[in-house]
């Protein structure tokens, strides 16, 4: 923009502004870039031999497959998340569910089975259901069971574990209990000054389409780095971790299931990858696979932030670790029933 330069009696406009004198501006992408390409350059051999060595061999073999199986599937999920988010009123679920309480938690749970949805999008959907009238109980059953046990998470699960239908009904049996005990729970022995009504967010002026693409673009992004996080540490389990230290954690059934819940807890991956990345961690029994599977998209740090921005801290605090406890408990009643 041109600035102007006043003289007595009239005003002309005079060059654009440059840089202060004394300063310079930071480094263009494509000389970081140029950097970058020399040092590659320059270290090529110590990387050559890096990248050849056995260990690394056996991580990127890890990493790489469970990237590749997983991505279509998190791109599904992620584009049939936001068509909900944008085209489908909160106003159809506050309709579509009843209103007896204690029905529409397991209503609520069901729906979230046949409504594709990962965590990022169960969080405000839920938000919102609560906006309209909702009941708690029902938008939280909801709120869990959406991401935990949605098509696309169950059709992930039986590509992932092949010729394993128990691991994709385990999965889903855990998951709904889950979602409706803890609906069940809330409206038992919540209180209402513990959740704070979120506040409403619309789509900030833009389109349907400009919404939507903005949510896959965010989604995808976010999503997407978890993924390659949790692939990164499967593969460096599989690859560095002491084989000592996995069997005796894989060996000890009780230590198997809390070493995988909290691995769940920690790694944050969006649900329609999860699958994969325990599918790859073959020391551990079918139960533990099973914990990870059902604590993942329920009860992780990315949802405990989620949580605690829509609904306060408050919430937040209370409902993660009780959903924790539960989705162990449930996983291993199951896993010693199905698996």
């Amino acid at each position: 923009m041109a600035t102007t330069t006043r003289t007595p009696g009239r005003t002309t406009p005079g060059p654009p502004p440059g840089p202060a004198p004394g300063r310079t501006s930071g480094p263009s992408s494509p000389l970081v870039l140029t950097f970058v390409l020399l040092l590659v350059a320059v270290g090529q051999g110590p990387i050559r031999r890096g990248l050849a060595a056995p260990v690394m061999q056996s991580w990127m073999t890890v990493f790489v497959a469970v990237v590749v199986q997983a991505l279509p599937f998190l791109v599904l999920g992620v584009l049939l998340s936001a068509v909900i988010a944008v085209w489908v009123p909160a106003s159809f679920f506050a309709r579509a569910l009843p209103g007896r309480p204690a029905l529409a938690v397991p209503v609520a749970g069901v729906a979230g089975a046949v409504l594709p949805g990962c965590e990022c999008a169960s969080v405000p959907v839920a938000g919102a259901l609560v906006r309209r009238g909702v009941t708690p109980a029902a938008a939280l059953a909801f709120l869990l069971s959406a991401p935990a046990i949605n098509p696309v998470v169950l059709t992930a699960t039986a590509v992932a574990f092949p010729r394993r239908p128990e691991m994709v009904a385990g999965r889903l049996v855990a998951g709904l209990v889950v979602a409706c005990a803890m609906g069940w729970l809330w409206q038992r022995l919540g209180r209402a000054e513990w959740l704070r009504p979120p506040r409403h967010t619309g789509h900030g002026g833009r389109t349907k389409g400009e919404a939507f693409w903005g949510s896959v673009r965010h989604d995808v992004t976010h999503a997407g780095g978890f993924l390659v996080v949790g692939a990164a540490a499967a593969a460096t389990l599989k690859a560095v971790a002491p084989q000592s230290w996995l069997r005796t954690a894989a060996g000890n059934p009780a230590l198997g299931v809390l070493a995988l819940a909290a691995l769940a807890v920690l790694l944050s991956i969006c649900s329609e990858a999860d699958a994969f990345v325990a599918a790859s961690l073959t020391e551990f029994s079918a139960t533990a696979k099973l914990a990870f599977l059902v604590v993942g998209p329920m009860v992780d740090l990315k949802l405990f932030a989620l949580q605690a921005g829509t609904f306060g801290r408050a919430f937040a605090v209370r409902f993660a670790p009780v959903t924790l406890v539960l989705a162990v408990v449930v996983s291993v009643a199951v896993g010693a029933v199905l698996l």
